[in-house]
């Protein structure tokens, strides 16, 4: 056909009205089996597609999950994240998989300023929303208002319990990677992190840092803790800066991978060995933790466990039409891999 199939055209064809077409779309039991039969075989001849918009007009229902993204850096863009750290994709890849089961889409957003956010929610005419990451509290507040099934991963404030809540256990995680350069006869322990006054994740991975040599009776050393932006770039940056001051450290607990890779690559470009120099123990637990030579020892989060926990609690509540709030820790694993040996006897001396 030539011009555009619409409801009409088929209603005309049919010999129905349109509403009786509109419930054959949307499976409403007002219609025959014989005539839905008979439309759904005009619309396929037709090759006619129901418009979504259409049918969230009758239903109610866009069947769209707005999962929103951290934008730390000015220059940060939802796309820039998921080119720079395969952590988001990895969280996105799950949720979409779920979701997809119950056809449903994913809209993509980083946070916007206040007010802007909540009426991005409400043009999109989203049914749900997964925040992951830390926002402004007037942030929380918009979309409590709104009263839409959500889901928050990785807040640990007070307000999170409002919600659907999941989380890592990071103060473990982070105890468990210090603990193990610790038995590998380390003394000389930095931490890298990102902002870790402000970042609740980021403080509680440097408290597990601080928990383990505190069992340990070190000492921690504030020329040893060390604060970059979670990227590659960070970690590039963090590595010269470390070279350049000539820290004298054995050991590295790095927050993230995406930073420990960067400074792996940057020590070993300048000849630095890892591990027998400088061992480093990363946080995440990423594909390309194993891809590296030597392979990166990390703390496995299990960011796809996350995901998919996320995505099925806000499905629960969008298809039985409720408002619950559960909160889920998931535990880390510590992963040994190349990066990481014992401390060599020229740095016991």
């Amino acid at each position: 056909m030539n011009k555009k199939t619409n409801i009409a055209e088929i209603a005309r064809i049919a010999g129905v009205s349109t509403a009786t077409v509109s419930y054959v779309i949307n499976d409403l039991d007002k219609v025959s089996e014989k005539t839905k039969q008979r439309i759904r075989k005009i619309m396929a001849d037709l090759d006619y597609i129901p418009s979504l918009n259409a049918r969230s007009l009758s239903n109610g229902q866009t069947k769209l999950i707005g999962v929103t993204l951290p934008l730390i850096a000015p220059s940060d863009t939802t796309g820039s994240l998921l080119e720079t750290n395969p952590f988001f994709a990895e969280y996105l890849g799950e949720i979409h998989k779920v979701i997809s089961a119950y056809e449903y889409d994913l809209l993509l957003s980083g946070i916007q300023s206040k007010g802007k956010y909540k009426n991005w929610i409400k043009s999109r005419g989203l049914d749900g929303i997964i925040l992951l990451g830390y926002y402004p509290t007037d942030i929380y507040e918009e979309v409590k208002a709104l009263n839409i099934p959500t889901v928050l991963t990785d807040v640990y404030e007070s307000y999170a319990h409002d919600f659907h809540s999941i989380n890592t256990d990071d103060i473990e995680g982070s105890y468990l990677a210090t603990k193990h350069m610790i038995e590998l006869g380390h003394k000389k322990i930095g931490f890298v992190g990102g902002n870790i006054q402000e970042s609740p994740i980021h403080n509680n991975r440097y408290l597990g840092y601080g928990k383990a040599m505190l069992e340990a009776n070190l000492t921690i050393n504030n020329d040893y803790v060390f604060e970059t932006l979670t990227t590659f770039e960070g970690g590039v940056t963090l590595a010269n800066r470390l070279m350049a001051g000539k820290v004298d450290l054995t050991a590295l607990i790095v927050d993230a991978d995406i930073v420990a890779l960067g400074v792996m690559k940057t020590c070993q470009d300048a000849g630095k060995k890892i591990p027998e120099e400088l061992s480093i123990v990363g946080f995440d637990d990423i594909q390309a933790a194993s891809f590296t030579s030597p392979g990166l020892t990390t703390i496995r989060q299990f960011i796809s466990k996350k995901g998919e926990i996320a995505a099925n609690l806000i499905m629960k509540d969008i298809l039985a039409n409720t408002r619950t709030t559960e909160s889920k820790t998931v535990k880390s694993q510590l992963i040994i891999r190349g990066s990481t040996c014992p401390i060599s006897q020229s740095k016991k001396k």
